[in-house]
């Protein structure tokens, strides 16, 4: 099956999360053939005030409205295979979690959970309540991936950009794509 990937983008602090996902996507190109982004009005917002401007729009792929239900990642028959929500909020998690598909990003994430796909959470709060451990637990159970916005520092990262492209560089494996990234052991590749 090829690469069809959506990518969510919610309201939680960390845009610098998704922005890196996108332009390392984009460098990935070869690697996937759809690419659809559902970006909410908060995520929007956030977005504006942690890295300026919209050049969230600027990508060359399809985008969608958070209400769009004809979007084709809301039915299993399109076949898309992973979905990363970057950064995940605790509601959105919490709605994941709970089967409440009210919006598009709830029910891609749905869906891909139930056709078995790869489902990934880049959450991205702390510190978590019992609920959200909970909510993590019901995810990770029904076969979702839960990959907290954790950064590593084996590479010795410099820039906010690096700090940031540690954890990005984590997700593009979750998804399996091929990426010559810093390996523990091996140095940069």
């Amino acid at each position: 099956m090829a690469n069809k990937i959506v990518v969510a983008i919610t309201g939680a602090s960390g845009s610098i999360y998704a922005k890196l996902l996108l332009d390392r996507l984009m460098l990935l190109k070869d690697q996937w053939s759809d690419l659809g982004i559902v970006m909410s009005n908060n995520a929007k917002d956030v977005w504006q005030t942690e890295i300026g401007g919209s050049d969230y729009s600027n990508y060359p792929v399809n985008y969608y409205e958070k209400n769009d239900f004809m979007a084709p990642f809301a039915s299993g028959s399109a076949k898309y295979n992973t979905m990363i929500v970057i950064p995940c909020s605790m509601g959105t998690l919490g709605r994941v979690a709970n089967g409440i598909s009210d919006d598009l990003v709830s029910r891609a994430a749905d869906v891909i959970l139930k056709e078995r796909r790869k489902l990934i959470l880049v959450v991205r709060d702390m510190p978590y309540n019992l609920i959200h451990i909970r909510n993590m637990e019901s995810v990770t159970l029904a076969g979702g991936i839960i990959c907290p916005a954790t950064p590593s520092f084996y590479s010795k990262p410099t820039t906010i950009e690096d700090v940031a492209g540690t954890v990005v560089d984590r997700v593009i494996d979750l998804i399996g794509l091929e990426y010559n990234s810093y390996r523990w052991g091996m140095g940069e590749h």
